[in-house]
């Protein structure tokens, strides 16, 4: 249990990371002179990254095992907070979040690969979510606390002090993670080609168009849209665009724990999933159709956004009951792959939708076309979620094969 302690902290400091460049924006564009675009590529980069990375995280997993993995790629990420703190350019903030992004990769997937390894298939779910709940923190201290503490002691400090606790982070890792036993497979197939073998199992196929819209979708709205949405549509403040996005926040912090026990209560984790997205499905028309309904409506409709999307360990759960053992590790970095990897390219499809539709005579016109556009996603993926063979925590829980 040490752990996987050492691991929730490190996973506390991913979910940090990929959130907290906002709040620095002002004093990136005010001493390196970044624009907005920079400042974009730099957050599209750190995303791009750690997608890209769960390849090689897969099979280290599986072959190296999640504690040699874990320490030296958040050493990684130390190095990478530890440029940006003494960036001199643009282009060295940009490199060091590629760095942090590649750092955070194995974090979260580590973690999956110990429970899935240690427990009983059933309780997957409950501690991937509690994991997830806890890590989702991050993007609570990512918020206010770090624009307090750049604003007190200064943005390079703040960041150098950060890249000093991940490396001890990383030590943590090092000394407290214990690796599972190997299972090898000699007719398994090896390396990179079994992202390939998984791809063929059938079951997936219905499970990976949802894993890439349905985190991308609370991602997105909270990290990329709210504030324009409020700020044009309401005129809010940066007061009140911080207090309806730490609430959106905490929504996915306590919708993960929520998430977790209902497929051991319930019996199934399929119909848990299919609940969340309709929630999801239902709150995004409402703000596609309705979004002068009033600042407190639209801001129940995000927090049940928030609340609905997070039920990622209830999904891994479903799509890890079809993989072979000796494939767990590269399992569930393709999984996350698909689930990172949707929210580098719907924030680029979403970007491009509201600069096509914008209207400077009606501001509200693009967020119609925006929201609607995260219900069709959706509804779209629902559909063929529908399709996929349900895995009961107190029924069979058996792989397909290869």
């Amino acid at each position: 249990m040490a752990g996987l302690a050492a691991l929730c902290l490190a996973y506390v400091f991913s979910q940090f990371y990929r959130s907290f460049l906002a709040v620095l924006t002002p004093a990136l564009a005010s001493d390196l002179d970044m624009t907005k675009a920079q400042l974009s590529l730099a957050s599209g980069l750190w995303f791009a990254a750690f997608a890209l990375m769960q390849f090689v995280v897969g099979v280290a997993l599986d072959r190296v095992g999640p504690r040699r993995t874990s320490t030296l790629f958040m050493f990684v990420a130390a190095a990478g907070a530890f440029l940006f703190a003494a960036a001199w350019s643009p282009v060295a903030i940009i490199v060091a979040m590629a760095l942090i992004g590649a750092g955070c990769a194995p974090v979260l997937m580590a973690s999956y690969f110990i429970i899935a390894r240690n427990f009983v298939a059933a309780r997957f779910a409950l501690l991937a979510s509690v994991f997830i709940g806890i890590g989702n923190l991050g993007n609570i201290v990512g918020a206010t606390p770090m624009a307090a503490a750049a604003e007190t002691f200064g943005w390079r400090p703040t960041v150098a002090a950060l890249g000093v606790v991940t490396a001890l982070v990383a030590l943590a890792i090092f000394a407290a993670v214990r690796d599972p036993g190997r299972i090898d497979d000699p007719d398994g197939p090896p390396g990179f080609s079994g992202f390939i073998a998984l791809m063929r199992i059938r079951a997936l196929w219905f499970i990976i168009p949802l894993t890439l819209v349905y985190y991308a979708t609370a991602g997105g709205i909270r990290g990329l849209w709210t504030g324009p949405f409020l700020a044009e549509t309401y005129g809010a403040d940066a007061l009140v665009i911080g207090q309806v996005t730490l609430a959106m926040a905490l929504a996915m912090a306590v919708g993960s724990f929520v998430y977790g026990p209902l497929d051991n209560w319930l019996n199934t984790r399929k119909w848990i999933i299919v609940s969340g997205v309709a929630v999801a499905i239902v709150a995004c028309t409402f703000l596609a159709l309705f979004p002068q309904s009033g600042i407190a409506a639209v801001t129940v409709a995000l927090v049940a956004i928030g609340a609905a999307c997070v039920g990622y360990g209830v999904l891994t759960a479903h799509s890890k009951s079809f993989m072979p053992p000796a494939l767990i590790g590269r399992g569930v970095t393709l999984m996350n792959f698909f689930s990172i990897g949707g929210v580098a390219l719907m924030q680029m499809l979403t970007g491009a939708l509201v600069t096509t539709t914008a209207d400077p005579a009606d501001p509200v016109r693009a967020y119609h076309y925006l929201f609607g556009f995260y219900a069709l996603m959706l509804a779209a993926a629902l559909a063929i979620y529908l399709f996929s063979r349900d895995a009961r925590p107190r029924g069979p829980d058996r792989p397909e094969g290869l």
